[in-house]
């Protein structure tokens, strides 16, 4: 039981990496048009997207390798996802 623990975590740390680097993305799109059109409060979205991110890495990177390199692939996947329904 006690092996189930570390595989069980690698595979949240990949779930939640999709769904936060589709998050992360699908939020990029919003951000960049408020900045163009003047709208500083962007900024501070931009800074807490990036908090959420760098947070969310670190908690993998604390967890282990196995959970960051997961949780890395999760946010890229996540990534592909939403750049293949944008396009």
């Amino acid at each position: 039981m006690s092996d189930l623990a570390p595989t069980l975590i690698t595979i949240l740390a990949a779930l939640a990496g999709g769904g936060l680097g589709a998050l992360h993305f699908l939020t990029l799109r919003r951000v960049s048009d408020m900045l163009l059109n003047g709208r500083l409060v962007a900024v501070g979205l931009q800074l807490a997207r990036l908090a959420v991110m760098a947070l969310f890495l670190w908690l993998c990177a604390r967890a282990g390798a196995a959970p960051l390199l997961a949780g890395a692939a999760g946010v890229l996947a996540g990534r592909a996802i939403v750049l293949r329904r944008v396009r």
